[in-house]
């Protein structure tokens, strides 16, 4: 394994510019010249913070099935909304131009967002091909298109079941109704939308199981595939719902949701 950092610099960042780290496998003896997938992790944290929780032992997951794995260190409150979705963008360029080099299969560059993070990534996936995402940063659509999309407990509308922090960080307490409207997502799904994979919990108080199922239905409308679990019970920011990430928190210990990896997993293999 070798490690790759590169500077995310994009417009309007007011805290600097962003680490992207790529953790990248070595190629192996029978298969020298395979391509990988390259999954980016985004840890969640409101819009206001980034999680260990959901870094590092996410990416290690990732790179156990065979893949690449990078995490974005995305701009948070102060930075507003398009900051944080123009770096993804960017990081996406990146990682395709290093395609070669890097030995990834360009068709399989997948964001991995958790909770306002999957809002992240999810507005990556609506908002790709809309021209104030590529032309500020000086992409094309197809340097920064996302292939696939993998949203754990996501933030996603800024409706009647919006997680209100979040639309506060990427916004501002003085955002606009048209302002806020702009970044609830379920609207903005196209046949364009890459294929999904999510899951939520049906008791999750923080962040509404009906975030994930108005960005399904949408998903449907729009003939987007899409895989979603609805687990019974479990809190908000389970990451892998195990010892690994749960620490002495046991509210964030759910046997029962510890299968969403191994789903993503043969998801991906399916890909």
């Amino acid at each position: 394994m070798r490690i790759e950092k590169r500077q995310i610099v994009v417009p309007g960042q007011k805290t600097g510019p962003v680490c992207l780290t790529g953790y990248l496998l070595d190629s192996i003896s029978v298969n020298p010249d395979i391509l990988r997938p390259a999954v980016i992790v985004l840890p969640g944290g409101g819009y206001s913070r980034r999680s260990d929780r959901e870094s590092e032992p996410i990416a290690l997951q990732f790179m156990a099935m065979g893949c690449h794995a990078f995490i974005l260190d995305y701009s948070v409150d102060p930075n507003r909304f398009p900051t944080s979705l123009r770096e993804l963008a960017e990081a996406v360029a990146v990682i395709r131009q290093h395609g070669a080099e890097w030995k990834i299969d360009t068709n399989k560059i997948i964001p991995c967002g958790f909770s306002a993070a999957g809002h992240l990534a999810c507005s990556l996936g609506v908002f790709w091909d809309r021209d104030f995402v590529w032309e500020a940063i000086k992409r094309t659509p197809d340097e920064i298109r996302p292939d696939g999309l993998i949203l754990n407990y996501p933030v996603i509308t800024s409706g009647e079941f919006k997680h209100a922090g979040s639309m506060i960080s990427l916004l501002g307490e003085n955002a606009t109704k048209e302002e806020t409207e702009a970044v609830s997502l379920e609207n903005f799904v196209t046949e364009k939308t890459p294929k999904t994979f999510l899951w939520h919990t049906y008791t999750d108080a923080a962040v509404p199981l009906e975030n994930s199922l108005l960005l399904a239905a949408a998903m449907r409308r729009h003939q987007v595939n899409f895989e979603l679990h609805v687990y019974p019970a479990g809190v908000h920011g389970l990451s892998l719902a195990s010892v690994e990430t749960a620490g002495s928190n046991e509210s964030l210990l759910e046997p029962s949701c510890q299968s969403w990896i191994s789903l993503a997993k043969t998801w991906l293999s399916n890909f």
